[in-house]
């Protein structure tokens, strides 16, 4: 009996640590108040093999009062793609951009940023940027 609830404890502490590094967040974007938002980027460098793509998901999280579309611009180093490179999230969106991150056949080893920023239609923009790392093929 108590080993299956030490068991359960370290599992929903695994868990809750998950929870916690899953992502990271910007700053808060907009004007002040509940007419704000923040952009949610992966906490963890994501791999990645020269000439090869992965998706990485990136989200815009409003606040309860902020009823704005969000323009997202991503810009990555040399040897790395983006698409989409810009897009905007509407008033009525959920907030999920799912980028696709292609690594080039010579691309640097090792690890890279990508910055994202974000630009609502009235107030003040905000900006993350999460890690690539690159390896060989």
């Amino acid at each position: 009996m108590k080993t299956a609830l030490v068991s359960g404890l370290v599992a929903m502490a695994a868990l809750a640590m998950v929870a916690l590094v899953g992502c990271q967040k910007s700053e808060p974007g907009g004007r002040a108040g509940t007419d704000t938002f923040r952009l949610s980027v992966p906490a963890l460098s994501t791999a990645v093999a020269q000439g090869e793509t992965q998706v990485v998901r990136v989200a815009v999280e409003r606040a309860e009062g902020f009823k704005q579309g969000v323009k997202l611009e991503v810009k990555a180093p040399t040897g790395l793609a983006v698409d989409p490179e810009s897009t905007t999230v509407a008033p009525g969106d959920k907030g999920d951009v799912q980028l696709k991150i292609t690594a080039a056949k010579d691309a640097p080893l090792g690890e890279q940023k990508i910055q994202v920023k974000g630009t609502p239609d009235k107030g003040d923009p905000t900006q993350m940027e999460f890690k690539i790392t690159v390896s060989a093929k």
